[in-house]
């Protein structure tokens, strides 16, 4: 029986086993995906991972990989399908009929951002079109963006964007928003915020590089950037029953990543927190795995080992 098995090869999986198998942990990372590294490896630049300005994405996450391999983690490519909790651990069923079984889980499987869904978005990923603005918001400065959304992300990231950009269009489909009174009031005094209410895009429209959005209405916003505020969806359909999760999705826990059920836990982007970076990510991998090494130490000691 493993003593870890890391769901999810991204960045705080990786780090989780890094830092297991710099704790001489037996452990194994699950992967969907064969040699993924997660959702980092769309993200055309990454200017904000310390020490590393500007590298790729796609670059960065296959440094990830490679730190994880040198170090002798163990891969296991299969879907995960079924988790089971077991007298001393955990049952993972794989797609193809086949289980593992380990005394603890990292469950590190990320969350995915909610797209707008229309025409040209996928084109302009990382050419325009982003999903964060504290990741990608610098390459923008003194030009002119939009935000979409009406919750409390986006008129956050359209604060955010005020302070770099020349303009920001905040465009949402209602009249009214459902982010929290105060933000709104503050992003209406923002002189570079206009708001375009009661519209929707329609489609992404450029050559190379996005240069505009087309409207509901038939009109045309000329723009550099576009940030998607739709929220993110957590990947922890397998987990509901399993653990708590809030409102949202997201799994309940705590920077140590300790979750409701005893020898369960999580890292990353699925895990309940505000900030969802690559920093984070990587820090919470590795809290998570250390407290899986202290209780594997107190269960051995339970044990009279």
């Amino acid at each position: 029986m493993l003593d870890a098995i890391i769901i999810g090869s991204g960045p705080a999986g990786l780090a989780a086993a890094i830092y297991g198998k710099r704790a001489n942990l037996n452990i194994a990372v699950v992967e969907k995906e064969y040699e993924g590294t997660g959702q980092i490896a769309e993200s055309s630049c990454v200017d904000n991972y310390l020490g590393l300005p500007g590298i790729n994405g796609y670059d960065l996450g296959e440094q990830f990989r490679n730190h994880a391999v040198d170090f002798g983690v163990d891969f296991i490519e299969h879907e995960v399908v079924a988790i089971e909790k077991q007298p001393g651990g955990w049952k993972l069923a794989f797609e193809d009929g086949s289980s593992k079984e380990a005394r603890t889980v990292i469950y590190a499987a990320g969350a995915q951002p909610r797209k707008a869904d229309v025409p040209g978005e996928d084109r302009y990923i990382g050419k325009g079109v982003s999903y964060c603005a504290i990741c990608d918001g610098a390459f923008y400065k003194g030009k002119t963006v939009a935000v979409l959304g009406g919750g409390d992300t986006a008129v956050d990231e359209a604060l955010y964007l005020s302070d770099l950009c020349e303009k920001v269009y905040l465009i949402h489909r209602r009249t009214e928003f459902r982010g929290a009174a105060q933000c709104v009031e503050q992003a209406r005094k923002k002189a570079n915020i206009e708001f375009v209410l009661g519209e929707t895009v329609k489609e992404f429209v450029g050559g190379e590089k996005l240069t505009a959005v087309r409207l509901n209405s038939g009109t045309s916003i000329e723009l550099n950037g576009v940030f998607v505020a739709y929220g993110s969806k957590p990947q922890t359909e397998l987990l509901r029953g399993i653990v708590a999760l809030d409102d949202s999705g997201y799994v309940v826990a705590n920077e140590d990543g300790r979750t409701s059920q005893e020898g369960f836990f999580v890292a990353g982007d699925v895990r309940t927190k505000t900030l969802r970076q690559v920093v984070t990510a990587v820090s919470d991998g590795a809290n998570a795995i250390t407290s899986v090494a202290e209780y594997i130490k107190i269960g051995a000691i339970g044990d009279g080992v």
